[in-house]
This record gives structure tokens, sequence and C-alpha cells, in this order.
């Protein structure tokens, strides 16, 4: 067992999985999974199966996160539509036997990449690997969410304006500070909020480090982390994913600056063409809000770990590292704000 795991109680967890009938009378191992700020995560082994708990963190909780109730419903709701999900096994809500509630899935034995830039791949391989993530994240946006029973997943229209008004206030509740440029851009983006309302099903938080990769194929076997997931904007989605292409290394995890043709990686232009041709959707005349809402809202998310870090109940141990990140984040998401205004 990793230290990270020395927590977890095992006894209960294996009479668990024994009344679900996912392991028998074998012992259990247990091994933090890196990755995934806000709910820790957990490999187990039973015998020769191997699943995923997931579960949300002990602690006074910010209302309405870490929703792994929601996670769980989605990815059971997607097993069989063209969207690869890991196959769920099993929801219990009962904290006396872990602490708090978690969710059981299948382990999914694949390549997961953190850094877009694929530094070990082939420049052949790395656009294979773009091009089946984009197919994704079509496919994602193009599921009947209504046929799945996910209608009342979230709520229908208005996406954008009340995340903006849900990152708000949000960062308005937390004691850490906020960057200039982060007040700014919750006073500038309600102003300006683009005209269309698309609803469909949206992850959230699509980013390549959150798929897991077939072994050897450059093929998605698994979409992970939906605890973001809601019905709303898919091209505020589509922006979000699309961040990679605008924001450098060396602030988050983009590939911004690299020569992407070097690399094999199509460019953001060539990548937003096949969403297009997919889906038919076009982002083109509000891209620059899109993008500034984004950076806005991904820097939300990282004020929200710094105070968790400041609080002592972050589930990673780089958490506060991570959250310096948010006042940069922010400073660009405003340099795509005045880039929108001065059109």
């Amino acid at each position: 067992m990793s230290a990270g795991a020395a927590s977890l109680p095992l006894g209960p967890l294996a009479d668990y999985l024994r009344a679900q009938g996912l392991a028998g009378n074998e012992a259990i191992e247990v091994a933090a999974l890196s990755g995934g700020q806000s709910n820790p995560t957990f490999r187990v082994t039973a015998g020769e199966n191997a699943y995923v708990v997931r579960k949300k963190p002990a602690g006074v909780l910010a209302p309405s996160a870490h929703a792994i109730d929601r996670e769980y419903r989605v990815m059971r709701a997607l097993q069989e539509t063209d969207v690869p999900v890991p196959r769920m096994r099993a929801y219990c809500e009962d904290a006396s036997i872990l602490g708090t509630p978690f969710y059981v899935m299948d382990f999914l034995q694949g390549r997961v990449f953190m850094d877009p830039a694929l530094p070990d791949s082939t420049p052949a391989e790395r656009g294979a690997l773009y091009r089946q993530m984009g197919r994704v994240m079509a496919a994602l946006h193009s599921v009947d969410h209504v046929a799945l029973g996910l209608a009342d997943y979230g709520r229908t229209g208005r996406y954008v304006e009340r995340q903006i008004d849900r990152w708000s206030r949000q960062c308005r509740a937390l004691s850490v500070p906020l960057d200039n440029a982060m007040r700014a851009l919750m006073d500038w983006l309600p102003a300006h909020l683009p005209a269309g309302d698309e609803t469909t099903l949206v992850h959230g938080d699509y980013r390549i480090d959150n798929l897991v990769f077939h072994p050897t194929e450059p093929q998605v076997i698994g979409v992970l982390d939906w605890e973001l997931s809601t019905l709303g904007d898919p091209l505020a989605d589509l922006a979000y994913h699309c961040m990679a292409w605008n924001v450098p290394p060396a602030l988050w995890r983009g590939i911004g600056g690299l020569d992407l043709a070097a690399l094999g990686i199509p460019s953001e232009a060539q990548y937003l063409a096949e969403y297009r041709a997919a889906t038919g959707r076009d982002a083109q005349g509000h891209w620059s809000f899109y993008m500034a809402y984004n950076l806005f809202r991904m820097a939300a998310i990282l004020y929200g770990i710094a105070q968790r870090a400041a609080d002592g109940s972050a589930a990673s141990a780089d958490a506060e590292e991570t959250g310096r990140k948010a006042g940069p984040l922010a400073q660009l998401g405003w340099e795509w704000a005045q880039r929108h205004t001065a059109r």
C-alpha cells in the first residue's frame, strides 16, 4: 500500500467490494493514483481484478464541489455511446465505510499523457493522437443527452452567463487574494456575452491528461474526471479544451509558442476546422470572448485549489504551487478580453 493510501480503511473497503461481487476472499491492495487536485483517487487490486475508487475529500467542502455522484451518473449514462468511459461498478453514499461517499469503476490499462507536447511520440503519432482527441470531443457534443436520461443533468440555456456568476461568487468568497485581472474579468465578462445559446452535454475539463489512450494505438479508451460536467455551451467547452494552444508550457499545460508543424500537432485553426466538419459548429466571431472566459474559469478553479491548500484540505501535495498559477492565467484572460474589445 502506498503512503497516499495509508489512511484508506482496507477492511471496510474489502467487505464492501465482496458484498458487491467485485472481489473474492483474496487480500486487496491499494495505491494512490496521481493527478486530480479535487477528489482522492486510488487503484484497488483484488486478485485479477483492478478497479479505481474515487471519493470525496474530508473536511468542509464548497457547495456543489466534489460532485462524485454526478461523475458516476454521467459515465454510467455514456457506457454504450461513442464517448469511451470506464465501466462503472458501484456508487456508495455510506460515509461510514471510507469516511466520505465514493464510487468504484474499472481500471483502464492504457497511456495517460501529462504533457500535451507528447515529447516521447513521433510527429505522425502526435497527429493521430490529437485527431482522436478531437473526434471524441465532437462525439461528446453530439450525444442525445435527453435519450441518455440526462435531461435534468443541468439547466438549459444561459450556461456561460451562469458559469461566470458561479465562479465569480466562489472567488469572492475565498480568503486568498485575487489578482486585479481576475477582478476585472468578473466585471467585463457579463457585459460581453455572445448571442446564441445551444445546449449539449459538456465535460467541463476536457484535456489530454484526462484521457486514457490505448496502450499502443492512437485511440481514446476512456474519458475521465467528469466532476465539472453538465449541460452547457459546446463552444465554451471546446474553447476550454483549446486553451492548450494559447498557453505556454511554462505557465500551464499548454503548447503555446511551440513549433506545432515540426511536432506533427495540428494548428488550432486545423483542429477547429475538423471539429466544425464533424459537428457543423463554427466558433468564429466570439473565439476571443470564449478564450477570456475559459482562462477566467481556469483561474477560478486554481484559486479554489489555492484556498484548499491554505486550509489544508487539498488532495494533492503540489496544490500550493498549482494555486499560484491562478493570477498569471487571469492576466492572460484579461489580454484576450482586451483583444476582443479591440476587434
